[in-house]
Order: structure tokens, then C-alpha cells, then sequence
């Protein structure tokens, strides 16, 4: 089974870019952020004839996450608890029935953060408990669960192609990764690096500054695992020519495979 994420940056913008991606990828499940749409905006008949399943949280112009799925899938939340009334759109959460059990799929837009000095920061680090409270609750189930997407964190100087430039950038700050490292201390697999472990995986390559021809990118775009799901873990792909297709998202798709036919 194929569990994937990707950061569209804008579905209405890039469908052509989606829908030839899940006729190619064809991905079991696929998280998507950053799609900018109401639900009423989302390509959902053309996504459907693809043969999806289709779950949105929504936002108008910003933010908002989706949930594809070729499986029968139960939304177990659509935001992360304890908001306190936050109202963006940044958590969908399912539950999928597989072969070796229940598989819940987590799809994340972590808020970017910068300024580092502002509000928007420790808004950032507040919504990173939040997920980290949600993660321990998933791991009390003792079941498989992915929790995949745009997590706006570098883990360390090796998934930033200029770390000293990005040294006050939030996306690096010391906070940032220690609270990623709560998450994976609590007993998660990051896939990418399970998989390649010493290998150079951007994600991310921003439009300006000539960033994709440089192979100037970020790694930023995660698939944590649990232990029942890291046991099955089977394949992992950074689907990079997606970044050099026409009219591209600045994020590729990250996917991994998960093995349901060993006991």
C-alpha cells in the first residue's frame, strides 16, 4: 500500500498536475496541503473519476489539507484537538481498513513560522504540541498510522541545501527541531531517512533565485511512521521530476510503501 504526501500549492491551479500524478503514482492513499480551496473549489468529480475517495478541510485562499483514498476511509479529525477555536485549516485525519489491520493516515500543514520574532512562531511551536499530544494518542491504540505532509522543518543542516542561510529562518530554529525530535523520540521512523540514510533529499525548491535548476531545496516534507507501520515500511520515493514538470508545485510528492503480505 502506497501512502503518500504533497504540498500542491493550490489544487485549482495544478489539477492537470495532480490528476496525471495519481494515474501514474497511483498512491492508496495521498495527504495533500496547501490546496487554497473551499470545499466547494476542490476538483473533487474529476478526483473522483480517478477513482478517489475525496475528504477536505478547507480554507478560503490559505491553507487547507485533503484526504484521497482508493479504500473505503472513516475521518476520525479534522483539526488537531485542544484549538482553543483555531480555525485554520491545517489537520485531516482517516482511518483505513488493510489487510493486517486498521491504518490511520494523519495529513499535516505545520504553520511555517516566520517571522521567528513574531506571533506566527510561537503559534508554530503551540501547534507542534498539539501534534505531539494527537501522536501520543495514536501510539496508546498500539496500531499502524502515518502521520504524513508539510511539516515546515528541516530536521538537521543536511536536509537545507545553505545552512547558515537559513540559520534565522524558522524552519531551522533549535525549537523548531526539538520539537520534531519529541515526536520521533516517542518512538516514530521520519521513512525518508530510514530508507536513505545519508543520502541528500530535498523536497522543497523555491521559485525564485533559479532554487530547482541549483538543486537549491529544503527537506521539509515528512512521513513519520509508528513502530506497526515502520515494521511493514517497504519502499520509500521522492517523486522529484514533479518539480520539473510545466506550471510545477515548489514541493514533490513523498511516498512510502507499506508491506501487507508478510505476517
Amino acid at each position: 500500500m502506497k501512502i503518500a504526501t504533497w504540498n500542491v500549492n493550490s489544487v485549482r491551479k495544478r489539477t492537470g498536475n495532480l490528476l496525471a500524478w495519481l494515474e501514474t503514482a497511483r498512491p492508496d492513499v495521498v495527504v495533500l496541503q496547501e490546496i487554497k480551496a473551499q470545499e466547494a473549489q476542490f476538483p473533487r468529480l474529476e478526483v473522483e473519476a480517478a477513482g478517489y475517495k475525496v475528504e477536505i478541510v478547507g480554507q478560503k485562499g490559505f491553507n487547507g489539507v485533503a484526504l484521497l483514498s482508493l479504500h473505503p476511509v472513516e475521518i476520525t479529525a479534522r483539526a488537531l484537538p485542544d484549538g482553543g477555536g483555531d480555525e485554520q485549516a491545517r489537520y485531516i485525519e482517516g482511518r483505513i481498513a488493510t489487510p493486517k489491520g486498521p491504518l490511520t493516515v494523519g495529513g499535516i500543514y505545520l504553520p511555517n513560522g516566520n517571522p521567528i520574532h513574531t506571533d506566527k512562531f510561537a503559534y508554530k511551536i503551540a501547534w507542534m504540541d498539539r501534534l505531539l499530544q494527537r501522536a501520543r494518542q495514536l501510539l496508546a491504540r498500539e496500531e499502524m498510522f502515518v502521520l504524513g505532509g508539510d511539516y515546515n522543518v528541516c530536521p538537521t543542516d543536511r536536509d537545507v541545501y545553505d545552512p547558515k542561510g537559513f540559520a534565522n529562518d524558522a524552519l531551522c530554529q533549535p525549537q523548531s527541531r526539538a520539537a520534531l525530535r519529541m515526536l520521533l523520540n516517542l518512538g516514530l521512523t521520519d521513512a525518508v531517512r530510514a530508507w536513505y540514510p545519508d543520502t541528500p533529499c530535498y523536497t522543497f525548491w523555491d521559485y525564485q533565485a533559479g532554487a530547482w535548476a541549483k538543486d537549491w531545496g529544503l527537506r521539509i516534507d515528512h512521513l513519520l511512521l509508528s513502530p506497526q507501520a515502520a515494521d511493514r515500511l517497504a519502499g520509500v520515493t521522492i517523486d522529484k521530476p514533479e518539480r520539473g514538470r510545466p506550471d510545477p508545485s515548489d514541493h514533490v510528492p513523498v511516498w512510502c510503501e507499506l508491506d501487507f503480505q508478510s505476517s
